[in-house]
């Protein structure tokens, strides 16, 4: 539908154009913009089952749902220092003066001048001088100028829309820049957290296994062991030995990524945040909305709107180019041969009168830019509503996700229970002779397994959690841009 209004609206300009040289087709209307999104986007999520969701309005400081102060005072060190963060600011200010000198166009355009010179003319030049050389001269002059195009056409108010525009679509780069950056310290936070929990799970086991071998080799010492039980509990404990090390780059990584996105460098990271312990858990559901509000408030729908509107508002600046253009201009000043008689009344000089340009009848480069103009705007059009689509997907995705993350780390934390009572009652079995050894590993390494697939879930629940923070562009508040 969206589609549809649009380019019949361009259908009908680009028609208008064709015919347009006469003065009675007067000033350009802008294209239209999509005002209204397809009903589709309206409701709630379709992946959005209510588990570990509410259906109330998305925060914009998602990360105090947490409860974490830490969490609370980097994200806020990292919207207040992260550099790509700066970079969009500026960028943003550079977009805003581009608008002021756009807006400038409404008032007239002056210019003050002075000058004075000392010569002779050429007496060729001069009729009646007979070829005899004249004298030299002084000549001084001051004046003011002053001209005032008249926007009979709309091209300065296009062109001003398309600067508003421009300034629209950069705000809304600033809050896309702060949407990623509030997600991803909130990320590489988790990760550093999930990782020492990881780590924690890995050496524990660790330390179970190896008490473990010096049992077995006790036994074997002892005349009641075998040697194939002390060649396997010793793999066991180097198997888990090798999960350690991917574990601490991880964690490593985390923590230099942390350190970029808060503006300090590694070795100035907090040692709290690199020894948390655990990583922040929600301790209620994450509200959602629906999907009118979500494309509201993703910063890169907004983005994509408004380069949709500058790109239509190009439009009609070079609609405006088949028309004349119309100023009025004024000038006074005074001319003398001598400095001290500028200010005689005979000195004086002034003019008013309109300037008007006109490129009729060749109208070719004219026509050639509204025809580039319009297909940049169908290029914007075909953008917005993939920018839309996009919005709903990666929402859909982050709450499908974060569901069924929820459903594994509920069927992995039965599991480790069981593994647990399972690993006990093999002890007490082999303790009392009932078992052999044997099984006491097999329990063991079920239990060690299942407890790091569970540590694994923790840390991808968390890292979801994020992502659908992200998708719902949590960290951005509109009015935050605002002068």
């Amino acid at each position: 539908m969206i589609r549809l209004s649009f380019r019949l609206k361009g259908r009908v300009a680009a028609s208008a154009l064709a015919l347009g040289l006469t003065v009675s087709a007067c000033a350009t209307a802008p294209v239209g913009t999509p005002e209204v999104l397809p009903e589709a986007t309206a409701g709630g999520f379709v992946a959005d089952t209510g588990q570990g969701t509410v259906s109330a309005p998305a925060r914009d400081d998602w990360w105090r749902l947490y409860d974490d102060p830490m969490l609370d005072a980097l994200v806020l060190q990292a919207l207040g220092n992260n550099n790509e963060l700066e970079a969009a600011v500026a960028n943003l200010r550079v977009v805003r003066a581009s608008l002021g000198e756009a807006r400038a166009a409404r008032l007239p355009s002056t210019q003050l001048g002075a000058s004075g010179s000392y010569g002779r003319p050429a007496a060729t030049m001069v009729p009646g001088s007979g070829g005899v050389p004249l004298d030299e001269t002084e000549t001084y002059d001051v004046g003011l100028d002053v001209a005032y195009e008249i926007d009979l056409f709309g091209r300065v108010g296009s062109t001003i829309a398309a600067a508003r525009a421009d300034a629209g679509a950069a705000e809304a780069a600033l809050g896309v820049v702060r949407v990623s950056v509030a997600a991803e310290t909130a990320r590489a936070y988790t990760e550093v957290c999930s990782a020492n929990v990881q780590i924690a799970v890995a050496e524990q086991t660790i330390d179970l296994q190896s008490r473990t071998l010096e049992l077995t080799e006790r036994l074997l010492g002892a005349g009641s062991g075998t040697g194939l039980d002390v060649a396997r509990a010793r793999s066991a404990v180097a198997s888990s030995q090798a999960a350690l090390p991917p574990l601490r780059a991880q964690k490593d990584a985390a923590v230099f990524r942390l350190a970029t996105l808060t503006g300090v460098t590694p070795r100035e990271v907090s040692q709290a945040v690199v020894d948390c312990a655990a990583p922040p858990r929600l301790t209620r559901p994450i509200p959602v909305g629906d999907g009118a509000a979500l494309l509201a408030r993703r910063p890169d729908v907004r983005r994509a709107e408004r380069d949709l509107a500058a790109a239509s508002a190009r439009v009609d600046v070079a609609t405006a180019s088949l028309y004349p253009s119309i100023q009025l201009g004024g000038s006074i000043g005074s001319t003398a041969t001598d400095l001290g008689e500028l200010g005689d009344d005979g000195a004086l000089r002034f003019s008013v009168g309109p300037l008007i340009r006109w490129s009729f009848p060749n109208v070719a480069v004219a026509r050639s830019r509204i025809e580039a103009a319009g297909g940049l705007a169908e290029a914007a059009l075909a953008r917005f509503d993939q920018t839309v689509l996009v919005a709903l997907q990666e929402t859909e995705t982050a709450l499908s996700a974060y569901g069924h993350a929820l459903d594994r780390r509920q069927a992995l934390t039965v599991s480790r229970d069981a593994a647990a009572n399972a690993a006990r009652l093999a002890q007490a079995r082999f303790d009392a002779g009932a078992d052999s050894f044997l099984t006491v590993l097999d329990a063991e390494r079920t239990l060690a397994q299942t407890e790091a697939a569970l540590a694994q879930a923790e840390a991808q629940v968390a890292d979801l959690q994020i992502q659908l923070f992200k998708a719902l562009a949590g960290g951005w508040a509109p009015e935050d841009l605002q002068d």
